[in-house]
């Protein structure tokens, strides 16, 4: 595969420069196998230290040589955080990323750093997941895979085909528009704002899910919300809750979202999952170990 990358790398040994030039996706990578640019930034720099003893001679393709040790790494860590997320208080979510239009506009990229679709990947084995991201995300061959996964490439054929089932079973059914996203989320706005739940409910699909995640840090439910009346009465709750808070839309993981300020500091991000147009999935980060990468633009690429 040709080597390509948004960063430049003037005036750096060889090493460097591939590893800068390549690093948005690297950290776009590690992010999608763990839902987490703590533990992604945390694979980079185990990355790099790997990558700067490697012979360049011996690399025929340095962007897919790094791929592949920054996916080993991922891999690893994300086996040590599946048994720490057992003893999460209450759901765990995604940490939300302040991503530029740029995502956006990129249909697939922006589909596959969204929170829906982190947690569908969420329900996938740690080997699944990687198969998946490098092959439906990012167009790895079997080849490049397999040694990234340490699996044969029939294997590696075998586990996408059984990792697209899964995710396509449980994916957002209809590709919302970011208009559909907005209207969405400022009914939401105007419910919290005005205390007019009615408006709310019309775009509520009966079966809605929300999850709050607060880490066990500040309040936040510790169940799945489930239905449109028990979410409602939710907003409600947040309502008296957040006053006076201010509600400011963003671009989150590549969709409109808001974000709730109390005093000036971010207390909330909420995004939402839409299928057929209406809200199946409300989603509430409360955590403030989850919040620092929505004050500036983290850069994702593919």
């Amino acid at each position: 595969m040709s080597e390509r990358g948004t960063d430049g790398g003037h005036g750096l040994d060889p090493a460097t420069e591939a590893f800068v030039t390549h690093r948005n996706l690297l950290f776009t990578v590690a992010y999608e196998l763990l839902g987490s640019a703590a533990d992604a930034e945390d694979v980079l720099q185990e990355t790099w230290m790997r990558w700067a003893g490697v012979d360049l001679g011996a690399v025929r393709d340095r962007r897919a040589y790094l791929v592949r040790i920054t996916t080993r790494q991922a891999l690893g860590r994300l086996r040590t955080l599946g048994r720490r997320r057992e003893s999460y208080i209450g759901p765990w979510l995604p940490e939300p990323l302040l991503t530029s239009p740029d995502v956006a506009e990129d249909v697939e990229l922006a589909d596959s750093v969204s929170t829906a679709m982190l947690l569908v990947l969420e329900t996938l084995q740690p080997t699944e997941r990687a198969v998946f991201v490098l092959r439906e995300v990012f167009a790895l061959d079997y080849d490049e895979i397999a040694e990234a996964v340490g699996k044969s490439p029939v294997a590696v054929r075998q586990i996408a085909h059984r990792a697209r089932a899964h995710v396509a079973a449980r994916r957002p059914r209809g590709s919302a528009s970011p208009g559909e996203i907005r209207d969405a989320l400022e009914a939401f706005r105007r419910a919290i704002e005005t205390g007019d739940l009615r408006r709310l409910l019309d775009i509520l699909a009966p079966d809605v899910v929300a999850l709050g995640d607060g880490g066990g840090v500040v309040k936040a439910v510790l169940t799945p919300m489930v239905g449109a009346g028990e979410v409602a009465a939710l907003v409600a709750r947040i309502r008296a809750a957040e006053a006076p808070a201010t509600l400011e839309p963003a671009q989150i993981n590549g969709h409109p979202a808001l974000i709730f300020r109390a005093g000036g500091a971010i207390s909330t991000v909420l995004t939402v999952r839409i299928d057929d147009g209406l809200v199946t999935g409300l989603y509430a980060v409360r955590n403030p170990e989850k919040l620092s990468r929505v004050e500036r633009e983290v850069p994702v690429s593919r």
